[in-house]
């Protein structure tokens, strides 16, 4: 696979013409589940240097409804065996070496990114991926590299495989399954996926000023939530002055729009959104509704209440009294509400 924005080939997974995009990738409506990546031992295979497994409750309860799991173990993979010596890296952080934590100091580099890349290379379509926390290969994060003396540097790095991953596909969702556990990564991570999986298929998989359009048009109040200067960008990248192609605009567009929704939304940036909102109900419900409205959000502003509380009361009156363009805003809904993500953010 070819990430969105470097690909040459079309994507697999196109919908009929006859079929509304927004309806069809709605995240509440989909008909196919989501192909996401993940370490193999995350789903119970005894893949573990102890041959044992790191089953997570989460991937494998609630996610995988809503995700098709394409499992990979690197280390199995690079002919290493189950059960096997535990593995570190060693060395210099930014170009750390693999070995066995004890034993003969034998360099295992070159044999696990050999299998890694020959991985990489053919790795199937895929919209997000998560990976194992603390792993040499896996780990997105805090990993130690030893010195010669035993003592980790104190700068971490990534594990090698998910380090080979992000830099191939820098546009790809990336999470550990530890950081899952953490309500503002998750929710950010589950955007991510679904907004990846949605433009892959209906902006990427044939290009089309039209497509992109209306693709911006539905995250027009998400990406705003998460960053005003971006959302003026990208809005100033479709007002008609590019003369780019539609596809190289969309690779452009892409880039920008992953990268404004990289980070968590903030939460005074949701209760500009939120007021924004407000401004389509303003001549539609009376005064002393907008008043209650307003209140909530104020509650939401201080931490009082979730964001769940907020959004479901402008949304039922949006859904009575907004137009169309308010009505198809993935801000509401950028991930199964099944799921209860926004009870806890």
């Amino acid at each position: 696979m070819k990430s969105v924005n470097e690909s040459s080939n079309k994507p697999k997974g196109s919908i009929p013409s006859t079929v509304n995009a927004v309806d069809a990738f709605h995240p509440d409506q989909l008909t196919e589940k989501i192909p996401v990546g993940i370490s193999a031992c995350l789903l119970g295979d005894n893949v573990r240097f102890n041959g044992g497994h790191s089953r997570s409750t989460f991937c494998l309860g609630p996610l995988s409804q809503y995700f098709d799991y394409k499992k990979f173990c690197p280390e199995v993979a690079a002919g290493f065996g189950t059960p096997r010596p535990t593995l570190r890296l060693i060395g210099n952080p930014e170009s750390p070496v693999m070995t066995y934590t004890k034993g003969t100091g034998e360099d295992l580099t070159e044999t696990f990114k050999g299998a890694s890349n020959h991985y990489l290379d053919a790795m199937p379509e895929l919209d997000g991926y998560i990976v194992m926390k603390n792993s040499p290969s896996c780990g997105m994060s805090r990993i130690k590299v030893y010195q010669e003396n035993g003592h980790p540097h104190m700068m971490r790095t990534r594990g090698l495989f998910t380090d080979a991953l992000m830099k191939k596909y820098p546009l790809l969702p990336v999470e550990e399954d530890g950081r899952l556990n953490d309500p503002a990564l998750r929710e950010n991570f589950l955007l991510r996926v679904f907004a990846h999986h949605e433009f892959r298929l209906t902006v990427a998989n044939a290009p089309s000023m039209k497509a992109l359009i209306g693709f911006h048009s539905r995250y027009k109040y998400l990406i705003m939530a998460h960053s005003q200067p971006a959302y003026k960008a990208l809005g100033r990248m479709l007002c008609g002055q590019n003369k780019r192609s539609a596809n190289e605009l969309s690779s452009l567009y892409f880039a920008e729009f992953m990268a404004a929704i990289s980070q968590p939304a903030k939460r005074r940036n949701h209760c500009n959104v939120l007021m924004h909102l407000m401004g389509y109900l303003k001549k539609a419900v009376d005064t002393s509704i907008r008043k209650d409205i307003l209140e909530v959000i104020e509650q939401y502003r201080r931490g009082e209440v979730f964001l769940a509380t907020p959004m479901t009361i402008l949304h039922h009156y949006l859904k009575q009294y907004g137009s169309d363009y308010v009505k198809q805003q993935r801000y509401f809904s950028p991930y199964p509400n099944p799921l209860g993500i926004r009870n806890n953010v």
